[in-house]
């Protein structure tokens, strides 16, 4: 057993392929989800008290945990979103993330052990993130931004007791909501990412002692390219 790890948005998705890998690579799971019926429920969007239930809940069952996987998430399109939409978004792509690696570090200083994160976070992003553009991005694509700001902060912040990492997915899944669909894009390599290989890529980071403060694209490739997707 490597440890316990704590997987949001584990209930579906990417994330629950990130949940079967890591138990095949022999991490006791606890995949948090809004279903009322799990233990580990919690609606990071309707109240900022519900990330530290969560927590707490989670070292309840394993005092062990070392390691936090950021997945859940909102997705949205949108170029601009009502004011109680654009807050629900930071609330669960930027803030609870964000907390809940202060609270991991926080158990592991009491621990007085070493954990780490991994950060989801999108390939449209990484372009901004260099610099490269100087464009208006959309609230989402903002939200993520955020998120890797954050997650390089925070590699400095904690080290060297904890490492903070991300994945940058391209075009794993269309999402849920038909509506709210785009275009995959343009990638340099002939098959789209798949679930696992983004699975692969959380457990490698989880895994790999000696790095912090790096963004993994899993995107066949489409952050090289010009005309990836505009965030």
């Amino acid at each position: 057993m490597k440890g316990s790890v704590l997987v949001t948005g584990g209930a579906r998705r990417i994330g629950l392929a990130i949940c079967d890998e890591l138990a095949a690579r022999g991490w006791r799971v606890l995949a948090h989800s809004r279903d009322p019926g799990n233990p580990l429920a919690a609606d990071f969007a309707r109240s900022d008290a519900g990330v530290e239930r969560l927590f707490a809940a989670a070292i309840h069952v394993s005092p062990d945990l070392c390691a936090v996987v950021n997945n859940a998430a909102l997705f949205s399109i949108e170029a601009e979103l009502p004011q109680h939409e654009a807050d629900a978004l930071h609330a669960v792509n930027v803030a609870a993330p964000v907390r809940l690696t202060e609270l991991l570090a926080e158990h592991l200083a009491r621990r007085k052990t070493c954990g780490c994160v991994v950060n989801m976070l999108d390939t449209r992003i990484l372009k901004h993130l260099r610099g490269a553009e100087g464009r208006a991005i959309s609230p989402y694509a903002a939200s993520k931004l955020a998120l890797a700001r954050a997650t390089l902060s925070m590699a400095r912040r904690f080290a060297p007791a904890m490492r903070v990492n991300g994945v940058a997915p391209g075009p794993v899944l269309a999402p849920a909501d038909k509506t709210n669909t785009e275009k995959g894009g343009s990638m340099l390599l002939p098959r789209r990412p798949s679930p696992r290989d983004v699975a692969s890529a959380v457990a490698f980071l989880l895994e790999a002692e000696a790095t912090t403060g790096q963004i993994l694209a899993v995107d066949s490739g489409q952050d090289l390219l010009a005309d990836v997707m505009d965030a």
